[in-house]
């Protein structure tokens, strides 16, 4: 009843019906199990296809339909004899076709109705009706009105003993003042016999009709207070449980003194084979054993000897002292190594140097690795092939945003539902303790009321605590030495310092075009020919058509862009061929806009000629290094500086420092001293819609301020980095790779970099080196002897300041 009582009827406050012509001919529809009343809004299902047609009939015409009750719901074709005189003409307020085939439709009593004939049977029934007219009562009597305030008490109760009785349901009780209308809205909700539902609807005057709903009512209260007693009284059996469970384990205790005691060997005696096959430490072992003789004293029920019982799964199914046994053929390592990665000399050197030493030292810890680069560079491929190269299983868990230091710990066991944390069950993942586990994501990792997760890691890292790491769930030290931790990150700066200091960082900078190319060639290419189905005949990429997709239609240092795009290719050739096109095809680079349209990206450094006031520096962002155009301009004003571009605090303090640094040099650039007096500066950095900050683009700022000051061209092939001081010295700075790759992407061959970055240049790659010319300063007056294209004479700077001063000049620009 409760479920129905709002949805199957209207607001009380709403008319009856709305007013509808009903004509005397109407389809006609069966319907089991349920009788509908006046007033009444429900969902039905129909799904015969006699039932779909009246259906349709009814939405062809005037949307109204007869619905009658069939008397034995189990008749699938039912006839005019099986189906009741009497129904209610309905009006079909809504309709949807199911994916199965049936209808859904919601409907809306209108008026009962009684059959006089029927016109048809086939495909539809289709009848006659006569309307059957209410009977109004103009005055409610006092008979009436009791019988009314009954019905009105007693379902409040029925409702109450539910527990859903809410101010709602009663105010729509109170709202109805007609005994048959409040007839039917109860009727409608009672759990009522075919039968005796039909009774209801066939009464005509509402007195009599309220008084057999009375009468279910009685009956309906009186199972609903027997079922408020059951439910109270298993609530006391459950307690009567409780106190069975203290009794008999007390009697379990007298037969135990008694040698009386019934053992339960089966499973006890399967834990036991199981700690001994798990070859646990000692103390390890003790720990399960109690725990063991504590679930041989409890009941098999409670609910306390559950926790037991999983507690001891974990014990017996952590790998304690399965391990796996290292490959040490360095030379066969090698192998692996480069089958599957191309370069990463470095980090192929360090693996192979793990290697030479744990086959002369098997009692080395593991070490700590954490590989540094932009996405798509191969940080997680590079752990599953260092596992394959030493023969290691490997497992594999991402730390991005996790916050709760229990995901690392584990939860205590007094909580519902707890677990081991991630270090656990990776480990019974992998079914050995010591795999090469990889953690994805260390940089991403979070921080908030739950605990630190980064500090709950420094016992799982470090090698001087990690042999007793004890998980929360467990409560038993694990030994972690002999595991292969791997860590990656795009970043190095958020990594917590104490973290960091556990870790043995090796940075993967990024790729050239050339080892690009080369890695397309061997690796991507049969890979997403493999897994689109294609053999190496139906298609060929050639080597210009790569060229051309690594530098036209992709920007990144790694490699994910570039696989996506050929996988684009083999996606489209392989539809070529399944639409039954003869091969083979070949992709070129004059027909490979037809596969992917247009270039995406156009080398960013093609100015067509030195310009004043535009110089080109490099930037380090997490995806690898990035070219960044930084333009000044001069015009009549007062001595303001105006930034834009969406710069950080640092870039606005690199910017006060290069205007610094002209002011204190202005004797040397022959300008007036008071030249700032008159002028305003405009530094402006294209794409102002993404956020830049750092201090490396100094240099940068300064060279292209002075070259506006002195109308003296920055040279077009020469890009730059570095900080700069007050005093016009220029400092170190980082991601020397990643910049020296941004240059040679965008076909720079000059860089200017800080004479303290000399020792960087032995990370980078000979065949790099070869390619750029690496010039090394130490000041910004050695920047602008190789930058600016010459030095500034006496007369060109007097005339340059003097027309800044008269004019106002547009900010400089690239090229389009």
């Amino acid at each position: 009843m409760p479920e129905k009582f709002k949805q199957g009827m209207p607001d009380p406050e709403e008319d009856e019906s709305p007013e509808i012509n009903i004509p005397e001919e109407l389809p006609l529809l069966a319907v089991r199990d349920i009788v509908v009343f006046p007033n009444m809004i429900l969902p039905l299902f129909v799904g015969r296809e006699s039932s779909v047609l009246a259906i349709e009939a009814a939405l062809a015409q005037d949307r109204l339909i007869f619905l009658v009750t069939q008397r034995d719901p189990d008749i699938d074709d039912p006839e005019p004899a099986d189906i009741y005189q009497v129904g209610t003409v309905c009006l079909i307020m809504r309709m949807l076709k199911l994916p199965d085939g049936r209808l859904k439709i919601l409907v809306q009593g209108l008026t009962k109705a009684l059959i006089k004939s029927f016109l048809q049977e086939k495909p539809f029934m289709r009848a006659t009706q006569e309307q059957i007219t209410e009977q109004i009562m103009e005055e409610i009597s006092i008979e009436a009105e009791a019988l009314m305030r009954n019905a009105r008490e007693m379902t409040e109760k029925i409702l109450s003993l539910k527990g859903i009785l809410s101010p709602e349901m009663s105010s729509i009780l109170e709202s109805i003042d007609e005994p048959g209308r409040l007839a039917n809205l109860i009727a409608s909700n009672l759990h009522l016999k075919i039968e005796e539902a039909q009774e209801i609807l066939e009464q005509r005057e509402p007195i009599h009709r309220l008084i057999r709903i009375n009468d279910y009512l009685r009956r309906e209260l009186e199972v609903s207070t027997m079922q408020a007693k059951i439910q109270s009284e298993a609530k006391e059996e459950i307690d009567r449980s409780q106190r069975e469970y203290f009794l008999r384990e007390q009697l379990r205790a007298i037969k135990k003194e008694l040698g009386d005691f019934e053992e339960r060997p089966d499973e006890i005696e399967e834990y036991q084979q199981k700690i001994t096959k798990a070859r646990m430490p000692r103390g390890v072992e003790e720990e399960a054993v109690r725990q063991l003789t504590r679930l041989e004293q409890m009941h098999p029920d409670a609910a306390e000897a559950t926790m037991v019982r999983t507690y001891l799964d974990w014990l017996v199914e952590v790998p304690w002292s399965r391990n796996t046994r290292d490959k040490l053929e360095l030379k066969e390592a090698k192998t692996v190594l480069d089958a599957d990665h191309y370069d990463l000399e470095k980090v192929k050197d360090r693996i192979l140097e793990y290697l030479s030493v744990r086959k002369l030292n098997k009692k080395m810890k593991g070490p700590i690795l954490c590989f540094v680069g932009p996405p798509g560079v191969g940080k997680t491929s590079l752990g599953r092939s260092i596992a394959r190269a030493m023969g290691r299983k490997f497992t594999r868990i991402s730390l991005g945003g996790i916050r709760d230091e229990a995901e690392i710990r584990g939860h205590r066991r007094t909580y519902i539902g707890a677990l081991p944390g991630r270090i656990i069950q990776g480990l019974k993942n992998a079914g050995v303790n010591n795999p090469v586990f990889m953690m994805d994501e260390i940089d991403k990792i979070g921080q908030d009321f739950r605990g630190d997760p980064a500090a709950a890691l420094l016992e799982v890292l470090d090698p001087e605590q990690n042999f007793a790491f004890s998980d929360h769930y467990l409560n038993v030290p694990f030994d972690l030495s002999k595991v292969m931790f791997i860590l990656t990150a795009n970043l190095v700066d958020p990594i917590p310092s104490a973290l960091l200091d556990r870790m043995e960082i090796i940075r993967l900078a990024g790729y050239t075009e050339e080892e690009k190319l080369e890695i397309a060639k061997k690796f991507l290419l049969p890979r997403q020919l493999q897994e689109n189905g294609l053999n190496p005949t139906e298609l060929t990429i050639t080597p210009n058509s790569l060229r051309e997709l690594i530098s036209h239609y992709t920007q990144e240092a790694g490699l994910r862009n570039l696989e996506r795009e050929i996988g684009s290719l083999c996606r489209k050739v392989a539809r070529r061929i399944a639409e039954a096109e003869k091969g083979p095809f070949t992709i070129s680079r004059g027909n490979l806009h037809r596969y992917l349209g247009p270039p995406r990206y156009l080398p960013e450094a093609e100015q067509e000629k030195d310009e004043i006031g535009v110089a080109t520096g490099l930037a380090w962002t997490e995806f690898g290094g990035e070219l960044l155009f930084v333009e000044a301009s001069l015009m009549k004003g007062k001595g303001q500086l105006t930034l834009t571009g969406h710069l950080g605090e640092v870039m606005k303090e690199s910017a006060q420092a290069a205007l610094s640094y002209a002011r204190a040099r202005s004797q040397l650039f022959n300008l007036s001293e008071d030249f700032y007096e008159k002028l305003d500066v405009h530094l402006h950095v294209p794409a102002g819609a993404i956020p830049k900050d750092g201090p490396s683009a100094g240099v940068t700022m300064a060279t292209a301020l002075i070259s506006t000051l002195t109308q003296i061209p920055v040279r077009k092939d020469v890009a730059m980095t570095g900080e700069i001081t007050l005093r016009g010295k220029v400092l170190p700075i980082g991601g020397l790779k990643e910049k020296a790759l941004a240059a040679l992407r965008a076909r720079i061959k000059q860089i200017i970099i800080p004479e303290a970055n000399r020792k960087d240049l032995t990370e980078i790659p000979k065949h790099i080196k070869r390619r750029l010319k690496f010039i090394l300063v130490q000041n910004m007056d050695e920047v602008l002897q190789v930058a600016l294209t010459r030095l500034p004479t006496r007369e060109e700077t007097k005339k340059s300041s003097s027309r800044a001063r008269s004019t106002t000049r547009p900010i400089a620009s690239r090229p389009s």
